[in-house]
């Protein structure tokens, strides 16, 4: 039983997190608007230490199958993947919802039944499984069955009180980073157990220069691919809706210039990596280190992450049909709600990574240019051609919000800029 303890507390929390903005937990909120709380919570436990007892069996069996390396492998996978799935969401399909308001059965069965159905199969099971081959069976049933129901009964008693108003993206961000980082830690106990190295030791070796060259060419290419896709289909959201910026770029001015920069950063930021990776050209050898490498690739993901992000929003709200005189709504939610250009910002984030990962004068260069590049774009193209189609409105806006990161104090309180009244900063537009 010493191991109890321990399978215990990791069950729990690994299950409590997988269920937190699951489509169970919504059903729970469904159940509760019909029935009393304590019933359905009594269907939500019978049904979980069912669906758990089979899992731990699955997962016990695999434990004794295999050698512990390639569990913590495949552990680690699973948790990568769990990850991703928490990212992409979860909802209640229409046979789960008919289930869970149309029931006339009692509470109990009902729940139970409903639960049952719903979890064969879900994350939750399939997490129960993989802590299964690498704990002990009764704690690890124990564990994620409470931290189950607990996690449901959290979501009943904060939908009620809140009105079932849940903040489900930050919950859901917030649960996949746990599930990366459980990931990352198995794959790294994994790879120390499959070679008998320390998993840093192996990554020195395998990442030299020439694999981060090749690696941030690919990412670089995919990114690349992916948001000129993003931000085609942006702009394309919406037909019947003119651009609101769209300044002439004629020889010399300073959208021609803004092009001109982002083409050559482009271009040097695809080149660096690989001329590095063809052996044609050296990192600079003082910031050439597999740890600086990593950092850059998580810098170079954020920022195209951040990218894809501003366009989709631009794309909703371009689709969502809002507008005044034939202008779409100015979006200002969301990411937008704290910085006005977060897709520059996400462009500076994403070069500055593949910097890191191939430190090269080269990069350098192309660095400073993207820099240059959206400054003139967002001061002397983007923000002048909206505030030409929003005035006020773009004006209260830019009082309380930073240019591409977040202002720390509203403006007002750090001195109004010229021309711009201080009035403007306690406006708001929902666009």
């Amino acid at each position: 039983m010493d191991g109890f303890p321990v399978a215990f507390a990791i069950s729990f929390g690994v299950i409590f997190v997988a269920e937190l903005g699951d489509k169970s937990q919504l059903m729970a909120l469904t159940f509760a608007t019909r029935y009393r709380a304590l019933p359905v919570l009594v269907g939500i436990t019978i049904a979980t230490a069912v669906v758990h007892a089979v899992s731990v069996a699955v997962g016990y069996g695999l434990g004794a199958a295999l050698p512990t390396g390639w569990i913590a492998l495949i552990a680690a996978v699973a948790f990568l993947g769990f990850g991703a799935w928490t990212l992409r969401g979860d909802s209640l399909t229409d046979s789960e919802q008919e289930k869970a308001e149309k029931s006339t059965r009692s509470a109990v069965v009902a729940a139970s039944m409903a639960f049952f159905l719903a979890e064969l199969g879900d994350k939750t099971m399939l997490a129960t499984i993989t802590l299964a081959t690498q704990h002990g069976w009764f704690g690890v049933w124990l564990g994620s069955t409470v931290g189950m129901v607990v996690a449901d009964a959290l979501a009943i008693v904060v939908g009620r009180q809140l009105g079932r108003h849940l903040p489900e993206r930050a919950i859901a961000l917030c649960a996949a980073t746990l599930f990366f980082v459980f990931g990352v830690w198995l794959l790294a106990d994994a790879t120390e157990q499959l070679t008998g190295r320390p998993a840093y030791d192996v990554v020195a070796s395998t990442l030299d220069h020439h694999a981060a060259g090749w690696i941030a060419l690919g990412l670089g290419v995919l990114a690349v691919v992916a948001g000129g896709i993003g931000r085609r289909r942006a702009l394309r959201s919406r037909a019947d809706h003119p651009r609101v910026v769209a300044a002439p770029s004629v020889a010399g001015s300073p959208a021609w210039w803004a092009r001109l920069l982002f083409g050559l950063s482009l271009l040097l930021g695809l080149a660096a990596p690989l001329l590095v990776a063809a052996d044609l050209l050296q990192p600079i050898p003082l910031l050439s280190d597999p740890g600086i490498v990593v950092v850059g690739a998580g810098l170079m993901l954020l920022g195209v992450a951040l990218v894809l992000a501003s366009q989709a929003h631009i794309g909703s709200v371009r689709r969502s049909g809002e507008s005044t005189e034939g202008v779409p709504a100015l979006a200002t939610h969301g990411l937008y709600s704290r910085v006005r250009n977060p897709g520059f910002t996400g462009m500076v984030v994403a070069t500055a990574g593949t910097l890191l990962m191939v430190p090269t004068l080269v990069g350098v260069l192309a660095t400073v240019l993207i820099v240059v590049a959206v400054q003139i774009q967002a001061r002397a193209v983007r923000e002048p051609g909206l505030t030409q189609a929003y005035g006020e409105a773009y004006a209260g806006y830019v009082e309380r919000t930073g240019r591409f990161v977040p202002r720390i104090r509203p403006r007002e309180q750090a001195g109004a800029a010229p021309g711009l009244p201080a009035e403007h900063a306690d406006r708001a537009r929902v666009g």
